[in-house]
């Protein structure tokens, strides 16, 4: 909807069933006390005028003046809170490190849909309008921006030494973290982990291509609505697809668009919701850069935050401290 972008709205939030009415405040961010040794704050990002909401975590004894920086990004229905183990963990390590919710998870907005029509204005009055908030929707074509304006926004960081960002990502963000390195070529190393980095399944059988289309249609005729919060269309993972959207979504044809870039993969032995060959592997071979493929034996893929989680943690920090302590 272009009249959005030029106009200072006053909304009237109109939220979906059980959704919690819009605070005056920001969504509060879970509390957290960090260790004795970490630094912690929150702070709030723009992406495309949504308010994301990001935490970081550094060294209470910084070695020097600007660190090397890991941006932490969550997968397919997690949230930032869920990262900041991971990020205590690279703060102890000496970095500073950036977790934060993708628009309309955790504790950032959504973007706001109108429901009604908008009042004509010239850009500088503002105008009163009916909207839905959007929450909760797989988007990777609105992840992916999220996380290259939280690369854009921790430029600005003073403790960031901006000539040493590396990002991790995992499961869904595993691609979205080659995406952004193929994209801004400021990244110098990634950790991606247990990747899906293909979701152009949608349009892979008659089948798929049949209900990724015709949703499309209807939703551009004005017939179909976006998805209500909580909605499971995808197996067991929280959050519906925007299937129009992964037609175009396919980092791993992207890997070797970022030879600037250090890649780790770290894959399952036994992954069951993809096949590695046409993930992580494929990508890791079209990487022109320096390149590592770790397999973790005998997991499947939530294996990397249960019983690997250690093995995947530490390997990650090798990995960033050798790419980016040199």
């Amino acid at each position: 909807m272009p009249r959005l972008s030029h106009c200072t709205l006053f909304l009237i939030v109109l939220f979906v069933a059980a959704a919690p009415a819009l605070a005056a405040s920001p969504r509060k961010v879970t509390p957290f006390t960090p260790p004795d040794d970490v630094n912690y704050r929150t702070a709030n990002i723009q992406s495309e005028g949504t308010r994301l909401s990001a935490e970081l975590f550094w060294p209470k004894k910084p070695k020097s003046e600007k660190l090397p920086t890991i941006i932490l990004s969550h997968g397919w229905g997690g949230q930032a809170s869920l990262l900041r183990a991971d990020a205590v963990a690279f703060a102890q390590a000496g970095y500073l490190a950036v977790t934060f919710d993708y628009r309309g998870w955790g504790a950032s907005d959504g973007r706001l849909i109108p429901t009604g029509e908008v009042p004509e204005s010239d850009g500088n009055q503002p105008v009163q309008v009916a909207a839905r908030e959007l929450r909760e929707v797989v988007d990777p074509l609105d992840q992916t921006t999220d996380l290259l304006n939280v690369i854009h926004w921790v430029h600005g960081e003073p403790l960031c030494d901006t000539s040493r960002i590396g990002l991790w990502g995992t499961s869904y963000s595993g691609g979205h973290v080659v995406y952004a390195a193929a994209v801004d070529h400021r990244v110098k190393a990634i950790v991606s982990q247990v990747p899906a980095l293909d979701s152009r399944w949608v349009t892979a059988t008659a089948g798929e291509q049949k209900k990724t289309f015709t949703d499309a249609t209807r939703r551009a005729q004005g017939e179909l609505g976006y998805p209500l919060p909580g909605v499971k269309e995808v197996g067991n993972l929280k959050g519906a697809p925007i299937r129009e959207k992964m037609i175009r979504y396919a980092p791993v044809d992207m890997a070797d668009q970022a030879p600037g870039c250090a890649m780790l993969f770290i894959i399952a032995e036994k992954e069951e919701l993809f096949d590695n060959r046409d993930h992580a592997i494929k990508a890791h071979d079209r990487a022109k850069g320096p390149k590592k493929i770790i397999t973790v034996p005998g997991i499947t893929h939530y294996g990397v935050y249960l019983q690997a989680h250690k093995t995947c943690l530490d390997a990650a920090i090798r990995w960033f401290d050798e790419e980016l302590k040199k």
